[in-house]
């Protein structure tokens, strides 16, 4: 049984890049955008097509023994297969040979030739698929971050997690359920880091996390061909309805030096939030010095402090109303 009302995210299409920046890139929210062309890969992507191309290059592969992939819990594990294996195995319901169990499901997330250093980029990861795939210009090349190549088993879903870089997901092949989450509803998804503890979101343990029905849900299901545009901070979850193909293409949005260095992935907090989140706990180490009546004294002063100098009121209120008004 749902818990949460279901949003639609609003669908444009044959947007183009003027399109994109005027009308939907302003209003920070999800949207889908069908018919944008992303090239040959539409039809050439098939099973035997992506392991004749892809070839026996080694990658590292999730391997879980059931669909719902845990990132907190680490309920897989890291294998490493030929790509043209992976492919084959990937779209499979069943396997004949397997690592844990015969009903298995693998999750690929190509990485950087250098994996402490590089984002991963399917122009230099495999070249002969990214001829295949033309990257929608919505954005300056000089922003580019990262290209990442997506595999997934069919009924695999991943975790709820934020990013934080903008981000288009182009669906290639299969369809997809994602569940996307407004930043302003981060108090009501039990955060650790960048993931939320919620791992059910269908029916989730209301005992255990309560206020997460508060939690507005928006909801798409991605067909072959269409773009997800994801802005930064915004929660997502997906759910292979079937064997699927995507490709994420991430870009920076903020000034370069927002960003850690040190990131190949692109999920770190930026420089400030990371300094200032380094800041809350060592206050929080000093109020421990208090007795507890006065700590939570004072930190319900500190939460009306930062509520007042740090929460977006009117400029969501004005999106708000703006979409009211389409």
């Amino acid at each position: 049984m749902d818990c949460q009302e279901k949003l639609e995210v609003p669908v444009y299409t044959d947007v183009d890049r003027e399109t994109f920046l005027s009308d939907i890139y302003p209003l920070r929210r999800p949207a889908v955008l069908k018919r944008v062309p992303l090239g040959p890969c539409m039809r050439a992507w098939t099973v035997s097509y992506l392991a004749q191309k892809g070839g026996d290059r080694e990658v590292k592969v999730h391997v879980s023994p059931e669909p719902r992939m845990d990132f907190l819990h680490k309920n897989f594990v890291y294998r490493t297969l030929p790509f043209d294996k992976l492919i084959q195995k990937a779209a499979e319901e069943k396997h004949s040979d397997f690592f844990i169990s015969e009903d298995e499901s693998y999750y690929l997330r190509s990485l950087g030739e250098d994996v402490r250093k590089e984002p991963a980029d399917l122009r230099k990861q495999f070249p002969e698929l990214a001829e295949d795939f033309h990257i929608p210009q919505f954005f300056e090349p000089e922003q580019f971050f990262s290209s990442v190549f997506r595999i997934s088993s069919p009924g695999l879903q991943l975790w709820t997690h934020y990013d934080i870089m903008d981000n288009l997901l182009a669906q290639v092949t299969g369809r997809k359920r994602v569940v996307l989450y407004s930043p302003q509803d981060a108090l009501y998804l039990y955060l650790t880091g960048d993931k939320s503890e919620v791992l059910d979101i269908d029916t989730p343990d209301l005992q255990l996390y309560p206020e997460f029905v508060k939690a507005s849900r928006y909801e798409c299901i991605l067909e072959p061909g269409d773009l997800l545009f994801i802005p930064a901070l915004w929660f997502h979850n997906t759910l292979a309805l079937q064997f699927g193909v995507g490709v994420n293409v991430f870009w920076r949005h903020l000034p370069l030096e927002s960003y850690d260095k040190k990131d190949p992935y692109g999920n770190k907090d930026p420089v400030a939030a990371t300094r200032a989140l380094q800041s809350l706990e060592r206050t929080l180490g000093i109020l421990e010095e208090l007795p507890p009546d006065y700590r939570d004294f004072y930190a319900r002063r500190m939460v009306l402090r930062i509520q007042s100098r740090a929460y977006l009121r009117q400029p969501m209120n004005a999106v708000e109303a703006n979409l009211d008004n389409a």
